[in-house]
């Protein structure tokens, strides 16, 4: 903990200290990324992540926040109230410093600890898609890398087109009111001279509003572009990162159960370490780069966990935002007032 503790003293994180939005108005700093869930290796970053009080200009003037960045160094800094709505959202990658171990936090203040004595508002059965969502992301990626390699290129598009099915389906999961028309995926002869077979779409849709559309097209073109981007590769690196999204896919169905079973963010997998490091480090991977069955029958058993936890689950549907709103106004009021 000294060790992170002094690093955060040295000259590169002077930012911390001099940018008006940080100093003494960041409530929560803590590790992030493997770190924070205690799978990292020789290799890994130091990923730094936080919460920082808007300033009263953005709350009753005109200025507008929503995240600090800084590349050199992997941190990220988000606004009070941009991480109340990715929290309300159960996003995973927000929801991890809530979880951290006492050890992982660098800054926690009075109010920082009152956000972790408040966390429970924000759990919902909402970490269901969220998480399950990275999941399946995850999952893409690593199905599509695999793909990439060691399927002749017809059997490849069929992958892409389920992938692109899953991702309609992750849409229409996400906007219950999406009965605006059809669209209908295929795959037939290419027209393209360099592919053998190619997927095609036929689209009808009325009244649909714009920012649906341009989502829905996001999802399937994201899919196609991820695939796509692996065909420039650096083996070895690949390989690693392969292992990498299998252990995060794995690990994500992991966090999302104790969310819904427990009402509990676990960030740090201590428990679990044995089979995540196992995965991380090839143990499942095959000669030729797939994933042996074992694998795939350990992430089937966490997707029927998670089905019946969500099923089981006694968080709420959704957050009370009564509750919610009460306590973002407690803090904003003080951050304010300058009483933090």
């Amino acid at each position: 903990m000294n060790d992170y503790k002094n690093l955060m003293n040295t000259s590169k994180y002077d930012f911390l200290r001099t940018n008006k939005r940080l100093g003494k108005r960041v409530i929560l700093l803590g590790l992030g990324g493997s770190y924070a869930y205690g799978t990292n290796n020789e290799n890994s970053d130091i990923d730094i992540r936080g919460i920082t009080l808007q300033l009263p200009s953005d709350l009753i003037g005109l200025t507008h926040f929503e995240q600090y960045e800084d590349g050199q160094t992997d941190t990220v800094i988000y606004g009070f109230n941009k991480m109340v709505r990715l929290l309300l959202e159960c996003n995973p990658n927000t929801c991890e410093i809530l979880g951290l171990p006492e050890d992982e936090y660098l800054i926690k203040t009075p109010l920082g600890q009152e956000l972790l004595d408040h966390k429970i508002l924000f759990l919902s059965k909402r970490a269901a898609k969220s998480f399950g969502g990275y999941a399946g992301a995850q999952l893409r990626r690593l199905q599509n890398a695999i793909a990439r390699d060691s399927m002749p290129q017809q059997e490849r598009e069929k992958h892409i087109f389920n992938s692109v099915q899953n991702a309609l389906a992750d849409f229409q999961r996400r906007y219950d009111h999406f009965a605006k028309g059809e669209i209908r995926l295929y795959i037939d002869k290419a027209e393209n001279p360099e592919l053998e077979t190619e997927i095609f779409v036929d689209a009808d849709y009325r009244h649909l509003p714009l920012r649906d559309y341009e989502g829905m097209w996001a999802v399937m073109h994201n899919v196609v572009k991820d695939y796509d981007k692996i065909g420039k590769r650096n083996k070895k690196k690949d390989d690693n990162h392969l292992n990498k999204h299998a252990m995060h896919l794995i690990r994500l169905f992991m966090m999302a159960i104790d969310i819904l079973e427990k009402g509990e963010i676990n960030t740090n997998r201590k428990d679990d370490l044995e089979l995540l490091l196992n995965i991380r480090n090839g143990g499942f991977q095959k000669e030729d780069k797939t994933f042996d069955s074992e694998f795939y029958e350990i992430l089937a058993d966490y997707e029927k966990r998670l089905e019946q936890a969500a099923r089981e689950s006694r968080l709420p549907d959704y957050p009370d935002m009564e509750q919610v709103e009460a306590f973002v106004e407690s803090v904003n009021r003080r951050a304010i007032e300058g009483d933090y």
